[in-house]
């Protein structure tokens, strides 16, 4: 099983990745949105996700079993679910609003419609606003 969850993590890092490098704003949104995936498996892969064993200290117990699977990971990655699902509902509003404004999805068009930089000033700074 752990193969398995190795081979999955490393699927969604190379799918995040490619589409990462797509010019196409939606795409770029949806390989982070993968990329965080990946992360919250690897995450749950630290939780010992095999053991058969519930994360429950039984009565009279001072600590939990040998093979019952960590909580701590658990709870990390439903809290990083929810923040993930959060960013990308605002990410997709975001670029779809961009898009209707200028017309396409293209990010490397967007630069087009950033203020050029005034004379003097370095052009990798944003200009100084009046």
């Amino acid at each position: 099983m752990t193969i398995l969850l190795a081979l999955a993590i490393s699927l969604c890092v190379a799918a995040g990745t490619w589409l990462l490098l797509s010019r196409d704003v939606f795409r770029l949104i949806m390989g982070l949105a993968v990329l965080g995936n990946a992360a919250n498996l690897a995450l749950f892969m630290a939780g010992r996700p095999g053991g058969m064993t519930p994360p429950v200290i039984v009565e009279g117990a001072a600590t939990l079993a040998a093979d019952a699977a960590n909580p701590l990971p658990q709870a990390l990655v439903l809290t990083a679910i929810v923040i993930g699902f959060a960013l990308l509902c605002f990410g997709l509003v975001l670029a779809a609003r961009v898009s209707r404004a200028h017309g396409h999805s293209d990010v490397g068009a967007y630069q087009v419609s950033e203020p050029q930089a005034s004379p003097g000033q370095d052009a990798t700074k944003p200009p100084l606003m009046d």
